[in-house]
């Protein structure tokens, strides 16, 4: 889960403003707006914020000349453009100058959330080097030092300097994304765009738009040449999260990217050059999906160049007292009284304990040990941690009517707390320890009607 995140919003339009800033606080984060560049620029500001929703046309100072300003003044903060016009090549130049996201109105607010939510973590990554023991090894983002964890680390800084392809392999909660940014952040395309894109969340229709690009008029609400992820990673990475989620169709247009190194735009006739890297990642055994026809044999072994298995946390025990020391200086004040340790019987238990969730579901424990816990040694209850054994995750399989009957009532009830929220701390997503791009695949999958709960809000 976040921790409270402070957004900020700059939009001469008040209209927006107000919405984007109550949709915001609406999903627990705290909220300051601006109307123009340089009203947020005259502000005197404690501490850099997670994420600036900012307008590209502003009165004065537009919203790339304040990219810029921010990018002179050293100010890393994680910038996503609104626009009315969808404009491509301002598009690209935000993308290029490092900007997260570029979203056109009307906004949908789970587009926007989503964004956000992922601004806010990547934020947090580059905050979090100076806090922990891991940025000893110079790995941004990544904390421990065990055996298991220093093997796959030299395998990172040996793939990182090539353009192979990468295939990460691993658990959910494992930290995949985390060795992704490792890689790109290593590599000679370091300045260049980082694009990661979950292709579980995406709907089986849209994956190949959004991969692509599309053509004014492709399909039916095309109203405009929209760029693709490839095309906003030009020169830079491309993460493929959930690549074993992938359509068949899609895989086939991926395999040529990777053979020849081009792609067309959904609806389009023109071949445009792809210098990407392409790195990959799946909790699943991709192998048992090419037996069960779910993945392209082909494709598995382009991607397949350069694989690196993430270790789960529970090979990885000698690290937890890091990652726990860690998360209590991550949330400290803020949970609860001040920690200053970890009693005998929870250092036992945490050692003991399979982790099945891995480090998010490390994390989401300490987080709530802060919560109760009444004096300065850190305790939990032995009742919030499962018995369930890890496994990995074969390829997928048609589940029984009974399962799914139960499973869609755990999400069903979580989207009914929370008034049809999936992301922010406060929506669905948070409450049942997930990804929200996994659990929007989930409501996708058991054909879960989120409008039950509360209408689509767009702005």
């Amino acid at each position: 889960m976040t921790t409270t995140a402070s957004v900020y919003i700059v939009d001469d339009d008040p209209s927006v403003r107000e919405a984007v800033g109550s949709l915001v606080r609406s999903a627990g984060w705290n909220v300051q707006m601006f109307a123009s560049a340089q009203e947020f620029l005259a502000t005197p500001r404690k501490k850099v914020p997670s994420c600036l929703v900012l307008d590209v046309q502003l009165p004065g100072l537009s919203g790339l000349d304040l990219q810029q300003e921010l990018a002179r003044a050293d100010e890393k903060i994680a910038i996503i453009f609104l626009t009315g016009h969808g404009d491509i090549p301002m598009s690209v130049r935000a993308m290029k100058a490092g900007a997260h996201e570029f979203l056109t109105k009307p906004l949908v607010d789970g587009d926007l959330l989503g964004a956000i939510e992922q601004a806010i973590a990547r934020h947090a990554n580059r905050r979090w080097p100076s806090e922990r023991g891991g940025s000893r090894d110079g790995f941004d983002g990544i904390i421990g030092t065990s055996a298991p964890l220093r093997a796959m680390l030299g395998e990172v800084e040996a793939v990182a300097p090539t353009d192979s392809t990468v295939l990460i392999l691993g658990e959910t909660g494992t930290g995949k994304e985390l060795i992704a940014r490792a890689i790109h952040k290593r590599s000679r395309r370091a300045s260049e765009p980082f694009v990661d894109m979950n292709c579980a969340a995406v709907p089986p229709a849209l994956v190949a738009s959004e991969l692509f690009g599309h053509e004014r008029g492709a399909f039916t609400g095309a109203v405009q040449r929209r760029l693709g992820r490839f095309e906003q990673a030009q020169r830079g990475t491309i993460f493929l999260d959930e690549v074993g989620e992938l359509p068949a169709e899609t895989q086939i247009s991926l395999l040529r990217v990777l053979q020849e190194r081009q792609f067309e735009r959904v609806g389009g006739n023109r071949s445009i050059p792809a210098d990407v890297r392409v790195i990959a990642a799946t909790n699943r055994d991709l192998k048992d999906a090419i037996a069960a026809g779910t993945f392209r044999s082909d494709l598995f072994y382009r991607l397949n160049v350069f694989p690196i298995a993430v270790p789960p946390l529970r090979e990885r025990k000698d690290d937890i007292p890091l990652l726990v020391e860690h998360f209590i200086a991550r949330h400290a004040g803020r949970d609860g009284p001040a920690i200053r340790g970890i009693s005998e019987k929870t250092s036992s238990l945490l050692r003991s304990y399979s982790w099945p969730g891995n480090i998010r579901e490390l994390q989401n424990v300490v987080e709530r040990a802060l919560i109760v816990s009444e004096g300065e040694l850190l305790s939990i209850d032995e009742r919030w941690l499962s018995q369930e054994t890890p496994t990995f995750e074969p390829a997928r399989q048609p589940a029984s009517n009974a399962l799914t009957a139960q499973e869609k009532v755990l999400v069903e009830r979580a989207l009914a707390d929370t008034n049809g929220r999936v992301a922010g701390p406060s929506g669905a997503a948070a409450k049942l320890g997930i990804k929200s791009s996994t659990l929007e695949s989930k409501i996708k999958t058991l054909n879960i009607d989120k409008r039950r709960f509360k209408p689509v809000y767009r702005l």
